[in-house]
């Protein structure tokens, strides 16, 4: 993590670093810092016990980082209470993207999501229920409209198929992993202008999708 912390503190970053899980909840507890990267792979304890710990008592964004790359690790992770997870490899420049998406995500209440959205010509108005692609309103279905209201009061963060499932669906059984899937197509095919090379509405394997966060 030496690189880590050199990279961001060159960004002019304050940062915190701690080695073993208990050293670091004592510094969230004690310093309350306004994010917090978390290695899952620490000496005394599994890191997704330490989330489990901080969610009991913080909402301060987490962003998993670790070399656990299956699908099930990630989602383990995001329903532990992260708002975002990058597997190792990564890029600096990525780290930092994220890092400001959560920020500016905690910044609102969970209530307070903004009622327009824009952002690559894309524009949803959750109170009228509208939706316009590069000033022309397209329609859509119900359960597609319902999709996108989930992604765009959570733009920025990844969304978890198992999220999406039961936000729009509820405790029905009868929806599966590979519906989600057809209606992200269907969806993404409406809302893109280029469906093939997509600018908002993006697929993290194994995980879920991600709309990107709106234009500042």
């Amino acid at each position: 993590m030496r690189f880590l912390r050199s990279s961001l503190e060159e960004t002019e970053w304050q940062v915190l670093e701690a080695t073993t899980a208990r050293l670091g909840l004592n510094l969230a507890a004690s310093k309350k810092p306004d994010v917090i990267i978390l290695d899952l792979g620490l000496p005394d304890q599994d890191g997704l016990e330490v989330l489990k710990g901080l969610r009991k008592w913080t909402s301060a964004p987490v962003i998993i980082v670790s070399a656990r790359g299956q699908e099930s690790d990630k989602i383990a992770g995001l329903d532990a209470g992260a708002d975002d997870y990058l597997t190792k490899p990564f890029g600096i420049n990525e780290l930092m993207a994220r890092l400001r998406v959560a920020l500016r995500h905690a910044e609102r209440s969970p209530g307070d999501t903004p009622p327009v959205y824009e952002h690559e010509g894309l524009k949803v108005d959750l109170v009228a229920r509208r939706v316009w692609l590069r000033k022309k309103e397209i329609h859509l279905s119900p359960l597609q409209y319902d999709v996108l209201a989930v992604l765009v009061r959570n733009a920025g963060r990844v969304v978890s198929q198992r999220q999406l499932m039961k936000e729009v669906w509820g405790e029905s059984r009868e929806v599966t992993s590979e519906a989600v899937r057809i209606f992200v197509y269907q969806l993404r095919h409406k809302i893109e202008l280029d469906p093939v090379r997509p600018r908002c509405l993006k697929t993290e394997p194994g995980v879920g999708y991600r709309l990107e966060a709106p234009n500042d």
